[in-house]
């Protein structure tokens, strides 16, 4: 009799490369066309945090590569000197990786370097999947006055990585609060304080000046979002208090082969509210194209 094959843990699916400039973490599971899953910002955010429910799923019929970026869980951290270019860091794993062209799937900042990476190197992009990204170009409709009310949760979270602030930042990232668990706070907070290194260079990007910030130069890409030639899919909550879904629905009526998918109930992280439909909606959407 064949037994089980053992049970995907953070530990087992565990591995690290070094690039040209930084020393990646990064978790590997399964066999097939590769996806790269990609995480959001956010202290103690990493890719285990991040994509934990959905690693196992997909690796069933794909190769699943969820890496840490740098700045974030066990990778190296970001500098000044090193730069803050996720999408080089991304070519360069790649490369690092034998992956020729991948299914990136990116949730928030995630979403923004697999954007930004459809557009510049669209040979290395087969797919392009966004959970709760935010998209190049004006909001129209859910243009308020400053940032979030996520946003405003994630920064103070890095200026002060309390137990109580991580449990107000998972709260508002679900739209169930049953979702919210202590132990997903608890997760985020031992990752946050265990790198104290990440959360002063997350704040040290924020007063990067305005010519030289990666965010302003992902801002300014919407007069080339209509370049995506990947197939896009758009998953967003209805209910995200971090990045309104206006912006996936401007992603997908300015990319040629692109479909939204909106779901109601569900906060910024589709990925562990809708685990389930998410991971049929991803693997349908690669297999299909």
């Amino acid at each position: 009799m064949t037994s089980a094959p053992p049970a995907l843990t953070a530990e087992n699916t565990s591995r690290f490369l070094r690039t040209k400039r930084f020393r990646i973490h990064y978790h590997e599971a399964g066999t097939g066309h590769p996806i790269v899953l990609l995480h959001g910002s956010g202290p103690g955010a990493t890719a285990w945090s991040n994509f934990r429910p959905n690693i196992e799923a997909l690796s069933a019929g794909f190769r699943v590569l969820a890496l840490d970026m740098p700045g974030w869980g066990e990778s190296d951290t970001q500098t000044a000197e090193t730069g803050r270019d996720h999408v080089a860091t991304l070519i360069e794993f790649l490369d690092e990786t034998g992956v020729d062209r991948a299914a990136l799937v990116g949730n928030s900042m995630g979403g923004m370097t697999s954007i930004t990476t459809a557009i510049q190197h669209p040979d290395r992009v087969s797919h392009l999947v966004t959970m709760g990204a935010p998209s190049p170009g004006p909001n129209l409709f859910s243009a308020g006055n400053g940032p979030s009310e996520g946003l405003k949760a994630l920064v103070q979270a890095y200026k002060e990585p309390t137990p109580e602030n991580m449990r107000r930042l998972v709260a508002i990232m679900c739209f169930d609060p049953a979702m919210a668990t202590e132990e997903l706070a608890a997760l985020r907070s031992k990752s946050a304080t265990a790198h104290p290194e990440h959360l002063r260079s997350f704040l040290e990007g924020m007063t990067v000046p305005p010519d030289r910030s990666p965010m302003a130069a992902f801002f300014g890409l919407g007069a080339q979002l209509g370049s995506i030639t990947a197939p896009t899919m758009a998953i967003h909550g209805r209910d995200d208090r971090v990045v309104h879904f206006e912006n996936s629905l401007r992603l997908t009526t300015a990319v040629p082969d692109s479909r939204l998918v909106l779901l109601n109930r569900c906060g910024h992280w589709a990925q562990i509210e809708h685990a389930a439909e998410f991971n049929r909606l991803v693997a349908a959407f690669v297999d299909a194209h």
